[in-house]
């Protein structure tokens, strides 16, 4: 981006530059109304808000560029996270989390233009897209699905002992109705 001066004021030519990186010239930059702020604050918050978003192609996350798009349809298009994998998508999670709460309250606080303030809306809402794809993968359904499988086991084990002991009546050997045939 390159910057001009005239009579004291900046404009900038060339290509827009992203949201985390505008910073108004001056005082005379229109700075968000009140009512418009919570206009574009209610937009992130809003339920159903990531329907139809694209997730970005890249996004600068705790100072690093990350090719948010193609990292999150790598880890999605597997079934499970490979345990390799979980800390990576872990710690993406968290600083995911981390850029969007410091954007929000660059939104909240910050004396920032309407045009900053949707770029920032837009890069929120893209990042909540990614976090929900994430989350959906997460290792607390992993988790929950290794329990399942040994509860399984533990399952086909005992009907396994049943059958060898000679216990293949419906009650299985144990409870009452057993213990009135002893």
């Amino acid at each position: 981006m390159s910057l001009t001066a005239t009579n004291g004021t900046a404009s900038t030519v060339g290509h827009t530059p992203a949201a985390d990186s505008i910073r108004p010239p001056g005082p005379k930059v229109a700075v968000v109304q009140e009512f418009e702020r919570k206009q574009l604050l209610e937009r992130i918050e809003r339920e159903g808000s990531t329907v139809g978003a694209e997730i970005p192609d890249e996004i600068t996350v705790q100072g690093d560029d990350i090719d948010l798009q193609s990292f999150v349809f790598e880890i999605k298009r597997r079934e499970t996270v490979p345990r390799g994998e979980r800390e990576r998508v872990t710690q993406a999670k968290k600083n995911l989390r981390r850029e969007r709460l410091q954007r929000k309250q660059r939104l909240e606080d910050d004396d920032i233009s309407y045009a900053e303030g949707e770029a920032l809306v837009e890069a929120i809402i893209g990042i909540d897209r990614a976090l929900n794809a994430l989350e959906q993968l997460g290792p607390a359904n992993l988790e929950d699905e290794a329990k399942a499988q040994e509860t399984a086991d533990k399952k086909r084990w005992m009907s396994f002992l049943r059958k060898a002991l000679g216990h293949e009546d419906a009650d299985s050997g144990t409870g009452r109705a057993s213990r009135g045939r002893r």
